[in-house]
């Protein structure tokens, strides 16, 4: 059986998180051995609430973004919005498009197409500028568009860029940057999609149309401590805390303007909780002659919310669900502030219920992005996938999501994570891959069922034209990769042909680096063979566009991810490349990684219950820095084994006898283990994951084999 690794967890850690955060014992366990134990992190794994999102105007440039698109809507102007060819692109085009339109502005999209290169392109800004245009929104790209942005400029065309690729050393002068991984965006996390990105804008957008958006807002709370009095204040604007003011005042030392109340105040809505009792405790500190103009949340809150009627703000604190995940104790006015944005935005959905249906359906897509584009299953991106998910689950799926469904046999399938990234997307990505992205966009915009209907079978032609060409593209470079390995001292694996198609050299590219456990880079040509065209996909350490960036201006242009990067060159400028390559690889280093299995957890027979997909259902969604859960269990009796599958590499189905449950297992491609290795009545030592199986509506749960071996 393949080697595997079960790391030590302190009995205090897991004792803590049962008694703080109630979660079980083995639930604690795992997440212990996964280093999962602080607040701020649970809270992802433990909450779905969209409350506990990132504020959308955290981005410092958000409000300038938001008044130029408004200034746009007001005078009519024409906006481009221009994505990229992928998942996320097609779905940052959806996002921000859809928006738009249904705001009422004249609006149009474009992406890459056939040989189009990555980015904001010349002709696209040409071709906008003839249709009297003067807004461009790039989104899940134009960070590294400099010469296109500086040229649309000259033009007297804005461009505002929506982005969460690497920023290069010199950014483009556009007229807003929403991008999470500038150092200076304000964003509290960098590593969401550039649909969550456009998401976001949406968000702040659909905020914009209220009355409390850029409304200075002064959050007041006073309490007595023996004798004195301390005065709490919070600005906020758009939902974000700009400025805090606290000062203890014993009654009767002083007048208010020996303090820094009145500046601080000054020009600000000031709200209140119980303004009666706030009103009597200002009387005492500064006497009843000093009047402050304040509004009482109170009776508004307890009416939309009404467990909090007749709460004081010290008990509010202690029900705080924000609180009890950041590992201390609040303050009255941190517990205002929480309660204060919980409230507008229940308001909010109450004023807009439209906001509230087609956000759920941006949340499909950005669920797609995120698991697409590999982004990291942690923060935010947990909620957003498990919120998109859920929505699909619930039967509200995007029409040509569920067309796309319908034909894949996914249909009234309880669909995660895996479903998505292993069937869905690819499917969708096969349109871009072929230069055709504008059939997925249209799939992800239009509600006409025929329409839907006639482009979700495109969509299946063009996937399997991809699938096709991978294979051919393997096969071409099977000897050549193999022998780049050997020329690279098996730091990088690098191809070039003419004969792959140029849509499926990132997947190429992908394949390569999991074969050799190194950087890999497949790189084809343009239609003319004027242009090289590349993608790099990278592992154990080595950052993609930091590689990318030491070619200097070798490239047309490149960018990306730290994993997963492209670029485009002069034809006549391989050799050069080539040349740089193998300079710069000896100066790779790859991290050397234990390819031990890491286990969460070890079950004995008694432990293997349906209660293990409750267990899954925590951790889910799995991908980037959340794998699947693995389990090791010892000495489980083969009840049933038979071989099931029509294909060549037949499976093998068990039925485990666990005690009080039998519990079926799938072990994918090893048929032929069945009476060599092991027999109906042996025992057996098993790896594996627990998955759910869908029959006649029912789900049940099942193992699914990573390993296994027969108990001595």
């Amino acid at each position: 059986m393949k080697k595997y690794n079960k790391k030590d967890v302190s009995r205090e850690v897991i004792k803590t998180l049962h008694d703080k955060y109630g979660i079980d014992p083995l639930t604690a366990s795992i997440l212990a051995r996964r280093g999962i134990t602080q607040g701020n992190t649970l809270l992802y794994y433990l909450e779905d609430d969209l409350r506990f999102l990132h504020e959308p105007f955290m981005f410092n440039n958000m409000e300038d973004a938001v008044d130029r698109i408004k200034d746009a809507a007001e005078e009519g102007e024409k906006v481009l919005i221009f994505g990229d060819s992928d998942v996320d692109g097609i779905s940052s085009t959806a996002i921000l498009y859809g928006y738009l339109k249904n705001a009422g502005l004249d609006v149009q999209w474009r992406l890459p197409l056939d040989d189009d290169a990555y980015g904001l392109s010349i002709a696209a800004i040409n071709d906008f500028a003839k249709d009297f245009g003067s807004l461009i929104i790039t989104v899940d790209c134009g960070i590294s568009n400099v010469k296109e942005i500086e040229y649309a400029n000259s033009l007297g065309i804005n461009v505002i860029v929506t982005d969460h690729h690497n920023p290069p050393e010199k950014l483009p002068e556009a007229t807003v940057i929403l991008d999470p991984k500038l150092s200076d965006s304000g964003y509290p996390f960098k590593d969401i999609s550039g649909a969550a990105v456009a998401y976001k804008l949406v968000s702040a957008l659909r905020f914009s149309c209220l009355e409390l958006y850029n409304q200075e807002i002064c959050l007041l709370d006073v309490r007595q401590i023996g004798s004195k009095y301390v005065i709490d204040c919070m600005k906020i604007r758009n939902f974000v805390k700009k400025a805090e003011f606290s000062q203890e005042i014993e009654p009767g030392t002083g007048s208010i303007s020996d303090t820094k109340l009145p500046a601080f105040l000054k020009g600000q809505q000031i709200f209140v909780w119980k303004a009666d009792s706030v009103k009597k405790q200002l009387a005492a500190i500064f006497g009843s002659g000093v009047e402050f103009n304040i509004m009482d949340l109170n009776p508004e809150i307890s009416a939309l919310m009404p467990a909090l009627s007749g709460k004081s703000l010290s008990d509010i604190k202690n029900l705080s669900k924000i609180a009890h995940y950041t590992g201390k104790q609040i303050t009255e006015i941190e517990a205002f502030y929480n309660l204060f944005v919980t409230f507008a935005e229940k308001k909010a959905a109450q004023a807009f219920p439209k906001n509230t249906v087609e956000n759920q359906k941006d949340l499909q897509l950005v669920a797609l992005a995120a698991l697409a584009d590999i982004m990291p299953m942690k923060d935010e991106n947990r909620i957003f996938v498990r919120e998109g998910l859920s929505s699909i689950n619930n039967g509200k799926t995007r029409i040509g999501l569920a067309e796309l469904f319908a034909r894949m046999e996914l249909a009234g399938k309880q669909l995660n994570s895996t479903d998505l990234s292993w069937k869905l997307i690819p499917v969708l990505n096969a349109a871009g891959r072929l230069g055709q992205p504008n059939l997925a966009l249209q799939l992800l915009l239009s509600e006409d069922h025929a329409e839907c209907s006639h482009l979700a079978e495109k969509i299946l032609e063009l996937n399997g034209q991809r699938k096709a060409f991978v294979s051919e593209a393997e096969m071409i470079c099977a000897r050549p990769a193999e022998e780049s390995m050997q020329k690279y001292e098996q730091k990088l694996c690098l191809v070039v042909d003419k004969r792959i198609n140029r849509g499926i050299t990132g997947i190429l590219a992908s394949h390569m680096m999991q074969k050799f456990d190194a950087p890999a880079i497949a790189i084809t040509f343009s239609e003319d063979e004027k242009t090289a065209i590349g993608s790099m996909r990278s592992c154990r350490g080595c950052i993609a566009t930091s590689f990318l960036d030491g070619f200097g201006s070798i490239f047309i242009n490149h960018g990306g991810h730290d994993c997963a990067a492209g670029f485009s060159m002069e034809a006549v400028k391989l050799n050069d490349f080539l040349a740089k390559a193998e300079q710069l690889s000896s100066s790779i280093s790859l991290s050397t990684e234990d390819n031990a299995v890491e286990i969460d957890a070890e079950l004995p027979a008694e432990y293997i219950t349906p209660k293990l997909l409750q267990i899954t259902n925590t951790f889910e969604p799995f991908g980037e820095e959340n794998k699947e859960l693995v389990f090791l269990s010892k000495s489980l009796r083969i009840q049933d084994a038979v071989i099931v599958g029509k294909s060549e590499r037949q499976h093998l189905k068990i039925i485990f006898d666990c005690g009080k449950y039998k519990f079926p297992a799938m072990y994918w491609g090893n048929a032929e283990r069945l009476n060599r290795d092991f027999k109906v009545g042996d025992r057996l030592n098993v790896l594996y994951n627990i998955s759910r199986n869908s029959f006649n509506g029912a789900i049940t749960p099942q193992m699914i084999i990573i390993d296994a071996d027969v108990s001595e």
